[in-house]
């Protein structure tokens, strides 16, 4: 054939970039598709599950078996598709009723409102535009969101959030942002992350790369909530700070592979002189030692210095070349929240600040029963010795 190209045994050296390059396109075409026809499909769901709500009101007059009619009707046209299985139809209705409620539109509105108009002006710009087309924006901005996250991520988030929307926003959210796999959301639920960040004050967002953000401030709840059993009416600071510690390292070690426990009065001798850290942890993850200073005491900026000290010793005496720079959490009575944020703000070292609260148990049966068999045993132990003499 004349016009054949001749393909040369060895390419040229811009052959090699080209193929790169055309593989790049392709594949961003391809993830560009499935996003495209994911989005469609969960704007389809949602329409689904606005039709079934509104259209289909009264349970008592269609049935338990409604959801089994809807899919054996539209499998006749699709047999093939499992998205119209009954399970899947629930999954529709409750992903809408999630995310479309009268609460949430209101506090959207409200905050929308504010920040346009100033909130002395909301009842004339809410009368101007009218609620209905308010909670129609409102809800399409909703809906932009969720277009963006995979059906099987959304079923995971309604199975575990039990209806709290708020934090399935959070997760919807969080999974834009880092794309999260199904698997790698499911571990973060099971961590309750949502109930742990954002509560305790931190300067972690200016300290620490953003990847390292949320394991790091899934460590810190505030309050911590303690249980403490068989600490008595009077006790010294020491004995209460101990009943403390342990709380803490009980409640960090269930988190299982993702801290290791290094040490309590954990001692880094510097300089001839040795300090003792309150509880040393190990991060796995993020390849970082986790340095807490408990207070039995409201909190002082000093408490802080005292911290940012310890970061610095465990920095240089126990880092080794492969670690990232530790992080401090402080755990005292009580801080004043804006004041805690000026003092971390200043800081350059990875910190946080939160409180605890004390939940004084009452015994179980099992630790009464151990009660009563020490006793009877000191008892009989007495009597024997009495017995003896």
């Amino acid at each position: 054939m004349k016009n054949a190209v001749q393909v040369p045994n060895e390419s040229p050296k811009w052959y090699a970039a080209w193929i790169a390059d055309l593989k790049r396109r392709y594949r961003a075409t391809q993830i560009k598709a499935a996003v495209a026809v994911n989005s469609a499909l969960i704007e389809f769901y949602w329409n689904l599950g606005k039709d079934i709500s509104e259209k289909f009101t009264e349970e008592a007059k269609y049935g338990s078996r409604f959801f089994q009619k809807v899919s054996n009707d539209m499998r006749t046209e699709f047999p093939n598709d499992s998205g119209f299985s009954p399970r899947n139809i629930r999954y529709c209705q409750s992903f809408y009723r999630l995310y479309s409620t009268a609460e949430i539109l209101q506090q959207v509105v409200a905050k929308s409102v504010k920040a346009k108009r100033g909130a002395s002006k909301m009842p004339q710009v809410v009368a101007e535009c009218g609620h209905q087309q308010l909670a129609d924006e409102i809800v399409q901005q909703v809906v932009a969101q969720l277009v963006s996250v995979p059906w099987g991520h959304h079923c995971t988030i309604i199975d575990k959030c039990k209806g709290d929307r708020d934090k399935a926003l959070f997760y919807v959210q969080r999974t834009i942002q880092n794309g999260w796999s199904r698997d790698v959301l499911l571990n973060w639920l099971s961590t309750d992350l949502y109930e742990r960040e954002g509560k305790a004050q931190t300067n972690f967002e200016l300290t620490m790369p953003s990847d390292d953000c949320d394991l790091a401030r899934q460590l810190v709840k505030d309050p911590q909530v303690f249980e403490v059993f068989g600490l008595k009416e009077k006790h010294d600071e020491t004995e209460f700070k101990a009943a403390i510690v342990a709380n803490i390292e009980r409640t960090l070690l269930s988190l299982g592979r993702l801290v290791s426990f290094v040490g309590r009065e954990y001692p880094v001798e510097i300089g001839g002189e040795t300090k003792n850290i309150d509880l040393l942890f190990y991060i796995i993850p993020l390849h970082r030692y986790l340095v807490m200073e408990v207070k039995t005491t409201k909190y002082e900026p000093a408490d802080l210095g005292q911290l940012s000290g310890y970061l610095v010793l465990a920095e240089q005496c126990l880092n080794t070349p492969d670690d990232n720079p530790p992080i401090g959490v402080l755990v005292c009575k009580e801080h004043n929240r804006v004041l805690a944020k000026f003092h971390l703000e200043k800081l350059g070292l990875p910190m946080g600040i939160t409180d605890y609260q004390i939940r004084k148990m009452l015994p179980t049966q099992a630790q009464l029963a151990k009660c009563y068999a020490d006793a009877e045993r000191q008892i009989a132990e007495a009597q024997k010795k009495g017995g003896a003499k």
